[in-house]
């Protein structure tokens, strides 16, 4: 009786009130949005013609083309909150493949900063006809908007929202996808304002996904422009300031400055991350941190990035002593410092220029804490340094250059094949310290291959007659090639050179299996993102900033830089005359065990009575812990392995 009184009301029509409220319709609302047009008849801007109206009144011949290249968006202000179920979007007829990466969002701002991505446009859709598009979302909204990608003036025909009104969760409570296996780093600016200037910071807010979008890291912050011929590129590059420090992506500074390099001519997107391994495995004392990640940007996917740290003292990074650690007047002036040989240093605030013409860019003391006894400081200290090692080189290596640094910067330049080595070089000095240590390694964006002014840099007539890059085609600041000769016609140096190169070969710690690995685990990682970057940024087929080569496909790229790696051992293993086991090697055999290899077996003998045996690979990782008598037999994949038993340290590499 009950279920038939309930159907009974269903039929009656009594329940149609109730479901009414939850059946979508069009929703209307106030045009917001982009209020100045492009007019194309007259290439003038224009108030009336092409603004956000266009995308609501009906019309798929009209459009928005807003005034602005970037930034343009339409949306409405619904009155209330309202559960979004479709989407219906219409491109203007000429330039359909401008919406593509173009975004769909719903808020409770209007200033859209609590802003949650409903759609984004992954095709070029169809001219003169509504392409639909269902929502599945949880929360409620109040504003809805379009948001073009950059440099398109928003162009789109029509935009319509379906949905109902409803109740529900309209907190600020963030709700961003990840968009790869990469952290995907979203930034919001007020009002949603385009990043036009290197000078001037935007205030904005940061919502870094991970863990397949289950952790959330939010800050606010502040974000501008950055780079020297990067920032000149459509894919920009930036530099954030965090309103509190963070170990952002598990990095080891604590830090509020950090960067978001654009890679836009490293079609392996990676050749940073290359080098900065590269460094690591030399033990240069800091190498940056940088990890891959997706950036979305006021609602616009900008492509793949590497968040990496700010070049600047800070415990983690550049650590020498900061002025608020001095004890005395003196101590304030003899250190501690971080400078560049910097060829872009008249464009800086705080620069001088040496006895020899080398143009340095003062980066700590920072432009706004720096006195002027500092300055004049380190410009005679450099000075000093530079005379001395120009009229008495070993006295210079002795009390003014630290060779240790600068011999593994000079090897990771040259190894990597960077030709911007000595365009710009970082330099450090401790108040206790009259050294000048070389260093953090930075920019390899033409490294590993990648400049058609040195291509192909190990079959370079002008770089083999010479010997190294840095002399035969690459860039280098004014007098910089001079002071890295010098440095090298010391005998005991060169000879330092050649041993360090020879202890990591040794080792294993620098070997095409070893490199060749790094490369395909970064491939690996890389490879959702890159897809999606290049969607953004198709220019695979293109020469774009120093290219000296199409390769075709992302995989062509990335065996292109591991052929340069192969070569590249090859070619220093013979300018240093490497030979292996002639230096000194800590990893040495002091016992009577011996080992021998044969395909992907390890044969040790020579073994005590019940001795633990520990394998370890290079990263540290334990693969085998083992008790055994006289011999042992052990199956191995490919690879470099560290043998520890008893008192005996080997190296075994498996083939």
């Amino acid at each position: 009786m009950r279920r038939f009184f309930l159907i009974s009301l269903l039929l009656s029509g009594f329940l149609v009130p109730i479901h009414a409220q939850t059946i979508p319709s069009k929703l209307s609302g106030t045009i917001i949005g982009t209020t100045e047009g492009y007019d194309y008849s007259t290439g003038t801007t224009s108030t009336v013609v092409n603004t956000a109206k266009a995308v609501f009144d009906g019309s798929l011949t009209t459009y928005l083309a807003a005034a602005q290249r970037s930034g343009g968006w339409a949306g409405l202000d619904l009155g209330s909150t309202h559960k979004i179920t479709n989407i219906y979007y219409c491109p203007y007829i000429t330039n359909p493949q401008r919406m593509v990466q173009g975004v769909f969002q719903g808020a409770n701002r209007p200033d859209f900063m609590d802003a949650t991505t409903l759609f984004t446009v992954t095709e070029q859709p169809a001219t003169k006809i509504l392409t639909a598009q269902s929502i599945n979302s949880d929360k409620v909204f109040r504003y809805v908007r379009y948001i073009g990608p950059n440099d398109t003036r928003c162009n789109i025909a029509e935009a319509v929202f379906y949905g109902y009104k409803a109740i529900g969760d309209s907190t600020s409570k963030i709700d961003l996808p990840q968009l790869s296996n990469l952290p995907t780093i979203y930034i919001r600016t007020e009002n949603g304002e385009d990043i036009t200037s290197k000078d001037y910071y935007l205030e904005g807010d940061v919502f870094i996904v991970t863990d397949n979008g289950d952790s959330l890291f939010t800050d606010s912050l502040e974000i501008k422009g950055r780079g020297n011929y990067s920032w000149g590129t459509p894919k920009k590059p930036y530099r954030i300031k965090l309103n509190h420090k963070a170990n952002l992506l598990g990095m080891p500074s604590h830090a509020k400055n950090w960067t978001l390099i654009s890679n836009w001519g490293d079609k392996t997107l990676m050749r940073n991350l290359l080098a900065f391994d590269f460094s690591k495995r030399l033990e240069m004392p800091y190498t940056p941190a940088g990890i891959p990640v997706d950036v979305v940007l006021n609602g616009n996917y900008k492509g793949c990035y590497q968040l990496c740290d700010q070049m600047e003292v800070n415990p983690g990074r550049v650590e020498v002593e900061k002025v608020d650690e001095y004890s005395s007047a003196e101590d304030s002036i003899r250190g501690g410092y971080l400078i560049e040989m910097d060829a872009y240093a008249y464009n800086e605030a705080v620069m001088f220029y040496s006895n020899r013409g080398v143009p340095v860019t003062i980066k700590y003391p920072d432009e706004d804490e720096i006195t002027q006894a500092q300055q004049d400081y380190i410009k005679s200290h450099f000075n000093l340094m530079e005379s001395t090692l120009f009229s008495n080189t070993t006295k210079a290596l002795s009390n003014y250059i630290d060779a240790g640094t600068f011999l593994r910067h000079f090897l990771v330049g040259e190894f990597s094949g960077n030709t911007d080595t000595y365009w710009s070089t970082y330099m450090y000095k401790h108040r206790s310290d009259d050294k000048f240590h070389f260093g953090p390694c930075w920019d390899f964006d033409l490294a590993y291959d990648n400049d058609n002014r040195t291509f192909p840099i190990n079959g370079n007539s002008e770089i083999i007659r010479t010997g190294w890059v840095y002399n035969s085609g690459g860039s280098a600041a004014g007098g910089v090639r001079e002071i890295v000769d010098k440095i090298l016609t010391d005998s005991y140096t060169f000879k330092q050179l050649k041993t360090i190169w020879a202890q990591y070969r040794d080792q294993g710690i620098v070997s095409e299996y070893a490199l060749h690995t790094v490369v395909d685990d970064y491939a690996e990682v890389l490879e959702a993102s890159q897809q999606l970057n290049f969607a953004r940024w198709p220019i695979m087929n293109e020469y774009v900033h120093q290219n000296p080569m199409i390769y075709g496909s992302y995989e062509g790229e990335v065996q292109n830089v591991k052929n340069y790696i192969s070569n590249r051992i090859l070619y220093i293993d013979r300018m240093l005359a490497y030979v292996p086991g002639t230096v000194n090697n800590p990893l040495t055999n002091t016992s009577d065990v011996h080992f021998w290899t044969k395909e992907n077996t390890l044969y040790l003998a020579g073994l005590s009575d019940n001795v633990q045996v520990e394998i370890l690979d290079l990263t540290g990782r334990r693969i085998l812990t083992q008790v055994a008598s006289g011999s042992l037999t052990v199956n191995l994949n490919k690879g470099i392995y560290i043998v520890r038993t008893g008192n005996t340290v080997l190296k075994c590499i498996i083939q």
